[in-house]
């Protein structure tokens, strides 16, 4: 047996250590550094393996996280086409609103050169939402479709529910970390056209009417 074989068959187990957490999301360095550094290792090895899977491997060192989405393939490619392993989330009008709202914030963030975790508020995402919806529209029931909506993009990954300050856990108001992985999902390019989706989306707010936030 080959030096690199039986350095093959040693690392095995931690290779399954890492793509195991993979398969199931995203993997964050803050939450298990010990995993991470076994990611940072054996990353090399890991983009061959999951490649088999038709598979990539996404990995920021910088900001700390790390996920499998699905291979692209090109429209002319002759190899045979693997059922997704990674399935495709369609997500409602108004959760998409809120992403692309988000995004911007976090990128008028990291231009202000400020702390590295940008947390708001549940008001204050209410506040990036409202300019979007004719000035008729109920209060409360916007609150209300706002909490369902961040419910959402919390169990997606985007945004992480603050715990309450101790000895505040009556008052204070509901506070989110925009989670950095939202950059990979909602890219440079597409925040280029910001401004003009942004429009687009006013549009269709204003068709909509009072019901603007009501999922699909």
């Amino acid at each position: 047996m080959t030096e690199q074989e039986q350095e093959n068959i040693a690392s095995a187990p931690d290779l399954s250590a890492v793509v195991i957490p993979l398969l199931k999301g995203v993997l964050y360095q803050e939450s298990d550094a010990g995993l991470w550094n076994s990611l940072l290792n054996l990353h090399i090895r890991l983009r061959d393996y999951v490649a088999v899977l038709g598979l990539e491997l996404v990995l920021d060192e910088a900001e700390g996280y790390a996920f499998l989405r699905s291979r692209q393939v090109a429209d002319d490619d002759a190899a045979p086409k693997l059922p997704r392993l990674v399935v495709r989330r369609p997500l409602s009008f108004p959760v998409s609103l809120l992403l692309a709202l988000l995004r911007k914030k976090l990128a008028e963030f990291d231009a202000s050169g400020g702390d590295t975790r940008l947390v708001l508020s549940r008001d204050d995402i209410a506040d990036l939402v409202r300019v979007f919806l004719p000035e008729s529209s109920n209060e409360a029931k916007l609150i209300d479709q706002i909490d369902s909506h961040l419910n959402k993009i919390v169990e997606l990954g985007f945004l992480r529910r603050m715990k309450p300050a101790t000895g505040q856990q009556g008052g204070q108001a509901a506070l989110f970390e925009v989670r950095r992985i939202l950059k990979a999902f909602v890219d440079a390019q597409w925040l280029a056209d910001f401004d003009t989706r942004l429009a687009a989306y006013q549009t269709l707010l204003g068709m909509a009417a009072g019901g603007a936030l009501e999922d699909e």
